[in-house]
């Protein structure tokens, strides 16, 4: 396992889809995809699946997943390649330096599928939905982009709910049940290898769909008293 690792750690490298924690990129990715197509973002992409998913879906949009691991980058970008999509590339990096590598309004919407839930308390501000990276990606997105938050765990689920109702953030769409829906959109059909495992064992699927404001206000320690009031540290 360690040489199949080794092995593609060396092959993304080569790959022309995939920037390793790149230097000057930030406005320069219409150079990288070598048209002016929004950009679209997968964080937290694993495998890859709704960077490649969406790329198919809209091949007049960019779509990006980034993520740290360069094992799971691997068989997204592989996946991308085989199929042509040169609207399909992948950013290797950390998710907490992702305004370093894009300018002010320079992403259109982002997706955040099946990220680790991060249950603890005392791990609540690594959930990718926390105002900790909602200032992050406020400082890239558009004004009005869509955030989408598609995940099996109810507590993720109902933590971001909280934090747009606590900083006054606009619902777009809320699903409890992704699957029950008739008929399912395209978007939320798309299944990456995370959501097969069912960690969560819900049973079910949950998005959620939000903007941010124009300014995001200052109630982390509000947030901090609800989590330690509704939720048992289990560390």
């Amino acid at each position: 396992m360690a040489q199949k690792k080794l092995k593609r750690f060396a092959e993304i490298k080569e790959f022309p889809n995939v920037l390793e924690y790149p230097e000057n990129i930030a406005g320069k990715w219409n150079e990288f995809f070598k048209n002016n197509y929004p950009v679209t973002l997968e964080l937290a992409c694993g495998k890859g699946e709704y960077a490649v998913g969406l790329g198919q879906l809209y091949p007049q949009k960019n779509f990006i997943g980034v993520d740290i691991k360069g094992n799971r980058i691997w068989v997204g970008a592989k996946s991308a390649l085989d199929k042509n999509l040169k609207n399909v590339g992948f950013l290797r990096t950390q998710i907490h330096k992702i305004d370093t590598y894009f300018t002010k309004n320079e992403v259109e919407e982002i997706w955040i599928t099946f990220p680790d839930p991060q249950l603890r308390i005392s791990k609540a501000n690594r959930r990718l939905t926390h105002p900790r990276y909602l200032r992050l990606y406020k400082n890239i997105l558009k004004t009005g982009g869509k955030i989408h938050l598609k995940t099996d765990s109810p507590d993720l689920y109902n933590f971001t709910k909280t934090v747009i109702e606590l900083y006054n953030l606009t619902l777009n769409l809320d699903i409890d049940d992704v699957y029950k829906q008739e008929p399912v959109s395209p978007e939320l059909n798309i299944k990456t290898y995370y959501e097969s495992l069912d960690i969560a064992k819900s049973k079910k699927n949950f998005y959620l769909c939000f903007s941010l404001p124009e300014k995001i206000i200052d109630k982390d320690n509000d947030l901090d008293t609800i989590l330690k009031n509704t939720t048992n540290d289990q560390q």
